[in-house]
């Protein structure tokens, strides 16, 4: 098959993701009325809502794991292949995250207080900041896609008290040592 065909698949499960949110009645934009490229503050009714934030990292982040797990399971497979398989991964897990059910899991932790899902808008852009990470973990030799990735962890984790594995730990076993710390107790 050709690449303009997985292409093609890869904008069909982006398609998806936004006829999914839309159903759930996700905002197209922010409620607020504005779109920034850039919102930084993570305990906001706005965080989530615009094109880039704090959580853009952990996507490009997202974009490395699929890369290399479609990389183990699948290494015969076309690249155009493993990329829509990745782009329909990432679609599935913005369309899960932004469940009633998610997000009240994510409201329990410290920093999602106020926290109601994504805007179509920074749903689509989170999936391609996916595809930003799978691209580059393609291009860059393994050892600067590791580099790349804890300096984004312990950025983020330094900026906002944030990052793809807090996340990941708040979301399946809640803490109140690590919720304490993220707000600054």
């Amino acid at each position: 098959m050709r690449a303009s065909k997985w292409l093609l698949l890869a904008a069909g499960f982006v398609a998806l993701q936004v006829a999914a949110l839309a159903l759930m009645s996700h905002p197209v934009l922010c409620a607020c009325g504005t779109v920034k490229l850039w919102h930084g503050l993570v305990s906001s009714p706005e965080t989530s809502q615009h094109l880039i934030d704090w959580y853009t990292f952990s996507h490009v982040i997202h974009g490395f794991a699929f890369y290399l797990l479609l990389w183990l399971l699948a290494p015969a497979w076309p690249l155009g292949v493993r990329f829509a398989l990745a782009i329909g991964l990432e679609a599935t897990w913005e369309i899960v995250e932004n469940t009633p059910m998610l997000m009240e899991r994510y409201r329990e932790g410290a920093l999602a207080q106020g926290y109601f899902g994504d805007s179509i808008i920074n749903s689509v852009m989170d999936t391609l900041a996916m595809a930003t990470g799978f691209v580059l973990a393609r291009l860059l030799p393994p050892w600067a896609t590791v580099t790349l990735a804890l300096a984004m962890e312990l950025f983020t984790g330094a900026m906002v008290r944030d990052n793809l594995t807090l996340n990941i730990i708040q979301l399946l076993h809640p803490t109140d040592a690590i919720s304490r710390w993220q707000v600054g107790k």
